[in-house]
């Protein structure tokens, strides 16, 4: 069985459940948006978001979940998938999980609308039902995201990123919206509990390890999920390349900044870079690094009595490190 069915049985039925209430939320009069969201529905990825809502919940509630995490679940997909639709269109990108994406099919304007009309639709399905506590997670979590791409953008221009800017950029942009689903499964069965902090902390500890494993895939070999040294052709800066820098002569220091700033569409500059990072030991540090923050996050889940949910758990936990893409 595969890792991602494995994670799921434990909340197969509500996952289930979920899909249909999830399309029933994205409905509308006009038949062109209908069109667009099953086009949306059609072609999702793998779920975790709301398989972490629905775990979360029946861990820290021993095994119930009610309209609540439905709605919690369903809400931060909205949303989420909104930011998704409008970052296509500021990237300018054509594709999304090897289909078509919204903008390259309907156009941008088209694309601006749809994002804004899920958002819309992602919080009133809280107002509606009075979920504030929840709107409020996930509010946080969309401000987060926004400020972390920003933040990233500005650093890039001048390269100057420490560990420590690097590690709120990633909070931000990538462990926030992971943070926001665990603390939004614990607060749609235990609204005002001690859970909500803890488990935000731990869907957080894991964003980062997820983050890190991602800037690790820029140094491999394999055929991951994008091609080798493309964040150094996108001037982005990832812990092996920071922690490079950080351990380099003044020299060598210029010889990396100038590389990224201005060869980066270089092959044989960009392969060097990579090879200069990899003997510097970025990729181990990284590593190391991405092994603490999973070390942390499977540390707050011995809090908890042993369930096939907490199982799932720290069965994610452990992909989210081990995987291949």
């Amino acid at each position: 069985m595969k890792v991602i069915a494995q994670i799921k049985l434990p909340v197969e039925k509500e996952m289930e459940l979920f899909e249909k209430k999830f399309f029933e939320s994205m409905s509308s009069q006009v038949a062109l948006l209908n069109r667009i969201t099953h086009y949306i529905v059609n072609r999702k990825g793998k779920q975790m978001r709301p398989m972490f809502v629905f775990l979360v919940a029946k861990m820290v509630s021993d095994g119930s979940v009610n309209e609540r995490t439905y709605r919690g679940a369903s809400v931060i997909e909205l949303i989420h998938t909104a930011t998704l639709v409008h970052d296509d269109v500021v990237d300018d990108s054509n594709r999304r999980r090897g289909f078509f994406s919204i903008n390259a099919l309907w156009k941008n304007k088209i694309a601006v609308l749809v994002g804004d009309y899920l958002l819309s639709k992602g919080l009133l399905l809280s107002i509606d039902n009075n979920d504030f506590d929840l709107l409020k997670i996930i509010s946080v979590a969309v401000r987060e995201m926004s400020e972390g791409e920003l933040l990233q953008i500005e650093k890039a221009r001048r390269l100057d990123i420490t560990e420590a800017v690097y590690y709120d950029i990633i909070r931000q942009k990538t462990a926030t919206l992971i943070a926001a689903c665990c603390s939004l499964g614990a607060a749609s069965v235990k609204p005002e509990s001690n859970e909500i902090a803890k488990m935000r902390r731990f869907g957080e500890l894991i964003g980062m390890a997820f983050q890190i494993k991602d800037d690790l895939f820029d140094y491999g070999e394999d055929k991951i999920g994008k091609p080798t040294g493309i964040d150094i052709k996108e001037q982005k800066m990832t812990l092996p390349l920071i922690y490079a820098l950080n351990n380099s002569s003044k020299k060598e220091k210029s010889w990396l900044i100038n590389s990224v700033k201005n060869h980066n569409k270089d092959k044989k500059r960009v392969k060097e870079v990579i090879e200069f990072v990899v003997m510097k030991g970025g990729l181990d540090y990284a590593e190391k690094k991405m092994m603490e923050f999973q070390r942390e996050a499977l540390h707050i889940l011995e809090d908890y009595p042993d369930s096939t949910y907490k199982d799932s758990l720290e069965l994610m936990v452990n992909y989210v490190i081990e995987r291949k893409k």
